[in-house]
C-alpha cells in the first residue's frame, strides 16, 4: 500500500494527522485560504482553499481535508484555479473601497490576506459585480483600542475561534441566520461595551480588517519590524514591534515557546509609555541651589525648573561620586542595593557584584525573595534549581491543575489561556483561593478557604495524601 500523496504530481509522505493544506505549506506549495490559520481549528468555511481530488466529484476543502497516503491531489488544476478565483472575487466584490487591514512588514493591502490571495491568483472585480456591493453596517468605534468594521467581513469565523476557544473569553459569536448572519461581541453590543479582556487575538486572527488596530488608521504601512520579549510579567511571550517614523504602532505575538503568538492586553497596546512625554531620555541632574522638596512628586510645571540635562559620563560620575562620599564617611554598611525583577539574570549578578565590591557591602536584596523564597527553597530541595523548571503551557499534559496564591487570568494572562485549554481538553482545575475569581468559571472545584489559613490546609492536603498511600513512590524516587 501507497504511503505518499501525490500533490501537483510530485510524490509527499503526510504527516500523521496532517491536513492537505498542512502538507502543501510544509512542502512549498502555496494554496490560497482565509479561514485556516495555523493554532486555530479548522472550519472550512470560506471555501478558498479547495483541490481537486481525482476520483471525486466535488472539491475538496484542503484545510479540512486529511492528507492520506494514496491520494492524488491537484491543486492548481484549471477547475480548482476556476474556484478559488471564483471565491476571491466574490469575496472582494462586496468589501468597502478602503479597508483597514495591515500585513505585517508590508506595503498596504486595503483587505490584508484577502487582498494578497487575490493579487496572487490575478484576481480582480468585475464592474458587472462590483455593482451588486452594498454598504454593511457602520463601524464600531467604541472600544479604545480596536476598531470593528463588519463591512470588510466575510465571516470566516477566524476571531469566534481565537477569542472562544484560543483565548477562551467567549466574548464573539456568529448570530442570526443566512443573509442576516454577523459576527457579534457578548449578546450584540457595541465591542466597547462588551466583556472583551482586549487580548487582540482576533485582530490578529482576522484576514480582512474588519477588526483592527486604531492605531494603524492613515498610511497602514510600516518602515521595520523588531523582535523582542514582552516587559510586563515573567510569561516570557515573544512578539514584535512594529516601527514607523522611529515609534512603535502595533505589536504582534510572535511564535514563542511560552506564547504561540499569543498575547494579553498588556503586551498588546502596552507599549504607548515608550513614547510618552514623561519618559526620561536624557539623564537630568538637579540645578545648583534648587533644594529637594516632599512636593516636588506632585509638581506638574516644567521639569526644567528643577533638573538640567547632562550626558551619562556627568551623570554616572555624579551618582558614583555620591554613593563614595556616603560610603568613605559613614562605613561600607551605610549602603545597600536592593534588586528588581525587570532586569534579566545577567544583570541581577551584575548588580549584587556592585553592591558587593563596589560598596563592600552584602546588604543586597531582590524584590522576587519577598513572594519566591519558599518556593526556591522548595525547588532546590526537591529539583536541584531555584528556577521554574518548565513553561507555562506545560499544563495542557496535565490532568489536574491546583491553583493557589495565583490570579492567572489577572496577573498572567497567557498562561491562564492554557490552563483554560486545558480545562477545555478534560483537565481538571481545583482554584484554592479565598477569593472567585475569573479562573473559577473554568474550575472543576472551588476552594474558598478563609484568609491566612492556607498552609493549614495544604498540611492536611499532604496528610491525606500520605494516610491514604496516594503518594506516587516511583515518581519521588
Amino acid at each position: 500500500m501507497s504511503t505518499t500523496l501525490l500533490l501537483n504530481d510530485q510524490a509527499h509522505t503526510p504527516l500523521p494527522g496532517e491536513s492537505i493544506l498542512q502538507m502543501a505549506q510544509r512542502v512549498g506549495v502555496s494554496i490560497p485560504h482565509l479561514c485556516a490559520k495555523e493554532g486555530l481549528r479548522p472550519d472550512g468555511n470560506c471555501r478558498a482553499c479547495v483541490v481537486e481530488i481525482e476520483g471525486e466529484r466535488t472539491l475538496a476543502a484542503s484545510c479540512c481535508r486529511a492528507a492520506e497516503p494514496g491520494l492524488v491531489v491537484r491543486s492548481a488544476s484549471p477547475r480548482a484555479l476556476a474556484s478559488q478565483r471564483m471565491v476571491l472575487e466574490l469575496l472582494l466584490a462586496d468589501r468597502p473601497a478602503q479597508g483597514h487591514a495591515w500585513v505585517a512588514g508590508q506595503t498596504e493591502q486595503p483587505h490584508g490576506e484577502l487582498s494578497q490571495w487575490s493579487d496572487a491568483l490575478g484576481v480582480r472585480v468585475r464592474p458587472a459585480l462590483a455593482a451588486l456591493a452594498h454598504a454593511g453596517p457602520a463601524a464600531d468605534l467604541s472600544h479604545p483600542a480596536m476598531a470593528v468594521n463588519l463591512d470588510a467581513c466575510i465571516q470566516c469565523t477566524r476571531c469566534v475561534r481565537a477569542c472562544r476557544e484560543e483565548q477562551v473569553n467567549d466574548v464573539i459569536a456568529v448570530t442570526g441566520r443566512g443573509a442576516h448572519t454577523r459576527i457579534s461581541f457578548d449578546l450584540g453590543v457595541a465591542m466597547g461595551e462588551s466583556t472583551c479582556v482586549a487580548c487582540g487575538e482576533c485582530v490578529q486572527a482576522c484576514p480582512t480588517g474588519a477588526l483592527s488596530l486604531k492605531s494603524l488608521s492613515g498610511d497602514l504601512r510600516v518602515d521595520r519590524e523588531v523582535h523582542s520579549v514582552c516587559p510586563y510579567c515573567g510569561v516570557g511571550c515573544q512578539l514584535t514591534y512594529q516601527i514607523k517614523d522611529e515609534r512603535i504602532v502595533a505589536v504582534q505575538g510572535r511564535d514563542g515557546p511560552a506564547n504561540q503568538s499569543r498575547l494579553c492586553v498588556k503586551g498588546r497596546f502596552g507599549f504607548d509609555y515608550v513614547h510618552h512625554a514623561g519618559r526620561l531620555t536624557t539623564p537630568l541632574i538637579r540645578k545648583a541651589g534648587v533644594p529637594k522638596l516632599a512636593s516636588d512628586a506632585q509638581r506638574q510645571g516644567d521639569w526644567r525648573e528643577v533638573f538640567r540635562e547632562a550626558t551619562w559620563d556627568e551623570a554616572l560620575d555624579l551618582a558614583a561620586g555620591g554613593l563614595k562620599r556616603l560610603r568613605d564617611q559613614h562605613g561600607l554598611k551605610a549602603l545597600a542595593g536592593f534588586g528588581s525583577a525587570k532586569g534579566s539574570n545577567e544583570e541581577a549578578y551584575l548588580f549584587q557584584k556592585l553592591v558587593r565590591t563596589g560598596f563592600g557591602s552584602n546588604n543586597v536584596d531582590h524584590c522576587t525573595r519577598l513572594c519566591h523564597a519558599s518556593s526556591v527553597a522548595a525547588l532546590l530541595e526537591g529539583v536541584g534549581s531555584g528556577a521554574v523548571s518548565n513553561p507555562a503551557m506545560d499544563v495542557t499534559q496535565a490532568d489536574l491543575i491546583l491553583v493557589i496564591g495565583s490570579n492567572p487570568t489577572a496577573n498572567h494572562p497567557v498562561a491562564a489561556t492554557w490552563m483554560k485549554n486545558a480545562a477545555q481538553r478534560g483537565a481538571k482545575i481545583v482554584l484554592a483561593d479565598p477569593r472567585r475569581t475569573d479562573i473559577a468559571r473554568h474550575a472543576w472545584r472551588t476552594l474558598q478557604f478563609r484568609p491566612d489559613t492556607d498552609v493549614a490546609m495544604v498540611n492536611a492536603l499532604l496528610h491525606t495524601i500520605i494516610e491514604e498511600g496516594l503518594v506516587d513512590q516511583a515518581f519521588v524516587r
